[in-house]
């Protein structure tokens, strides 16, 4: 598979300024499966719940969500990424998944950071895995990786390659990723933005940038810079992640004992 990501800088509220660049930058790309910013339609410091009501949609109706369908069917590619979601009277950060085929499907965030969870709902989709034609592709949002059980339970369930949609502002995430894939033995492709929002007075956002693609040996494959606008691509092999077999005596999922692991799983 050919994986990548697209790391910029989101204007905050131009929906469609952002949409367009992001099909401009990635129009002549050789690329499957191709995974964007959390919010990246949007930008991500909301400060009110009109802002949030103003700018989230409905998944797979809403202007986002057909921009990237029609996206996957003209150049026949798989994508991944974040909007705020609006279903009912509740608000999600959420995923959407497209194909050439249409909309694969939506995985809601589980896990919300910071003032995120003043204005969305937390997830309830759980963590899903899709089998596509160009492999098992299970998504986490952001703030997810923090939490070991993310990456596991998309692994348990046959995840080949996690796609992870970011706005990271913690230093943490990208030297941790390796860990994660590691221990789990799959790819992951997570992708940040760029920029600063300031749209709190005496509260800034600063975004680390650094998107990466990882492999199951914990190998970081490309990692972009932490301030510039960056499109990456890299071939992965989804059979190294079959093989979860560390020596001819250890095997990561069979040596797993969870009735040693307590009340808490």
């Amino acid at each position: 598979m050919k994986a990548g990501f697209y790391q910029f800088t989101p204007l905050f509220g131009k929906k469609k300024e952002n949409i367009k660049k992001v099909i401009s930058a990635v129009k002549n790309a050789d690329v499957e499966l191709l995974v964007l910013p959390e919010f990246f339609a949007t930008g991500y410091q909301f400060v009110s719940d009109e802002e949030v009501a103003e700018l989230s949609e409905p998944a797979p109706n809403g202007d986002t969500t057909r921009a990237l369908l029609e996206l996957s069917l003209e150049r026949g590619i798989y994508v991944v990424a974040g909007l705020p979601e609006k279903d009912g009277s509740r608000y999600y950060n959420s995923a959407v998944f497209t194909g050439p085929d249409g909309l694969i499907g939506v995985y809601r965030k589980t896990h919300l950071f910071f003032e995120e969870t003043l204005y969305f709902t937390p997830g309830d989709t759980g963590f899903k895995v899709w089998d596509t034609k160009i492999g098992r592709i299970g998504i986490m949002i952001c703030f997810d990786w923090f939490f070991p059980e993310s990456m596991r339970t998309l692994a348990l369930s046959g995840a080949e390659v996690v796609a992870h949609p970011s706005n990271l502002v913690l230093p943490f995430c990208p030297d941790a990723m390796p860990v994660r894939c590691l221990e789990n033995r799959i790819y992951a492709v997570t992708a940040n933005r760029i920029g600063i929002e300031h749209r709190k007075k005496e509260q800034s956002l600063t975004f680390i940038g650094k998107s990466e693609i990882v492999s199951p040996k914990g190998e970081i494959l490309v990692r972009a810079p932490e301030d510039e606008e960056a499109l990456m691509v890299t071939d992965i092999d989804l059979t190294t992640t079959r093989d979860k077999s560390l020596n001819p005596f250890n095997n990561i999922f069979k040596d797993r004992r969870p009735e040693q692991y307590g009340p808490f799983y």
